[in-house]
């Protein structure tokens, strides 16, 4: 096992509907390390997405501590934490959020021109991301000309192509069938087991779950203990 990438330490997010608190998440403590694949499963509305997020740096939590090697997550500002995004996590949406006027290479190359990188530099890394998931004879197409499951490798071939610290993935395989759902898995497997990614996926799909090599349950906010799913 490798050294701790991810450290959630009491980590609780309060949301205020009116006069009424709701506790997305409450006192949450979680290790996830080096090269680790781990699968977050819960019912609807138990905080899965809420911690994804607040890990990614896209939502923030109302206290608690995550340091993500050695960044204090929750102590960045809004450009720093766009900045540190950027570099360190490459998230897998459901929603693909593909450009529909923009080729696959041109979809994972978006992110690269906001660095500092030659063309050169940023088409290798592009050609790089697009083989890996093996789509390096569609890298010209448009969305609208690949399959579902081809739009989702583009999605990950883009959350791949900064080489980033971590791989969130949020119900990647939610909206594809079951062959192009088992393809996906295949590919973040992959990644996990001979690329050495740290790879956490959300999902209530027990399916999916077993691509991870370790699952964690939520329920209603809480983390419950090691392989103790909630109750039916």
């Amino acid at each position: 096992m490798g050294n701790p990438v991810v450290r959630v330490q009491h980590l609780s997010k309060i949301y205020q509907r009116g006069s009424v608190r709701v506790a997305a998440l409450s006192d949450i403590t979680l290790e996830i390390h080096e090269g680790e694949f781990v699968a977050l499963m819960g019912p609807s509305g138990s905080g899965k997405t809420t911690l994804l997020n607040i890990i990614a740096g896209i939502d923030r939590a109302s206290s608690g501590l995550i340091l993500v090697r050695d960044t204090y997550v929750l102590d960045l500002d809004e450009d720093e934490l766009a900045a540190w995004r950027n570099q360190h996590v490459g998230y897998v949406f459901q929603t693909l959020n593909l450009i529909p006027v923009l080729t696959a290479f041109e979809n994972v190359e978006l992110l690269l021109l906001l660095w500092d990188l030659s063309r050169p530099e940023r088409r290798k890394r592009v050609e790089t991301a697009l083989r890996m998931v093996g789509l390096a004879d569609r890298m010209d197409h448009y969305p609208r000309q690949l399959s579902g499951g081809e739009e989702q490798r583009v999605a990950i071939a883009r959350a791949l192509v900064p080489d980033p610290t971590l791989i969130l993935a949020d119900e990647p395989t939610g909206d594809l069938d079951a062959k192009s759902a088992e393809g996906v898995l295949h590919i973040l497997t992959r990644l996990n087991r001979e690329f050495g990614k740290t790879i956490i996926l959300v999902t209530h799909d027990p399916r999916a779950a077993k691509a991870a090599t370790v699952i964690r349950y939520l329920d209603k906010g809480l983390l419950l203990p090691v392989e103790e799913p909630p109750a039916p």
